[in-house]
């Protein structure tokens, strides 16, 4: 629930959030739109991949909707892949990757279109634990060399582990 809010996905039934200064609950869904294709990346447990599309196809798709010219987004879609390590396997379909990289093709879309925030909701829990490493991994470089902001839901301490911060949340407050 918390991410679906701070993600813009959902509007609070209470409380307030705000994003960048603007109340989250006022803003009508072109808004809401508008910042989940320009300021938030996303990266799911289940990849949300579209099975009869390539891996660039898959990673450019948000570019399309954010209104990003064809030639532009192609090389933005090819450098992010590139960045996890899967330059050579654009042309495959989810079902031709592995679980491990399926999820690369994951964060290769989220690091596409250059958020300020990625959001990853548990992206490590269907994989192996050396394929989970490998997208920890990219992850931390997403922060570390382009200045992203990553907040990330999981229960697996060795995936908290790649945190600058954790906050453990129990029934919806923070205890520690």
């Amino acid at each position: 629930t918390m991410m679906n809010i701070i993600g813009c996905l959902d509007r609070p039934t209470s409380g307030s959030y705000f994003f960048e200064g603007r109340d989250v609950a006022r803003l009508a869904e072109p808004e809401l739109a508008d910042i989940r294709s320009n300021r938030i990346g996303f990266v799911f447990q289940s990849f949300n991949l579209i099975p009869r599309m390539s891996a660039l196809t898959n990673v450019e798709l948000p570019l399309a909707y954010a209104g990003i010219k064809p030639a532009i987004r192609r090389a933005r879609a090819r450098a992010a892949l590139a960045t996890v390590g899967l330059a050579d396997r654009e042309d495959h379909e989810p079902n031709q990757l592995s679980g491990g990289q399926q999820q690369r093709v994951a964060v290769a879309r989220a690091l596409a279109s250059r958020p300020e925030i990625i959001f990853a909701d548990e992206p490590t829990g269907n994989l192996d634990s050396r394929a989970g490493a490998e997208v920890l991994t990219f992850m931390r470089r997403a922060v570390n060399e382009m200045g992203q902001t990553i907040v990330m839901v999981t229960h697996d301490p060795i995936a908290a582990a790649y945190a600058d911060r954790i906050v453990f949340l129990a029934d919806g407050r923070i205890v520690d």
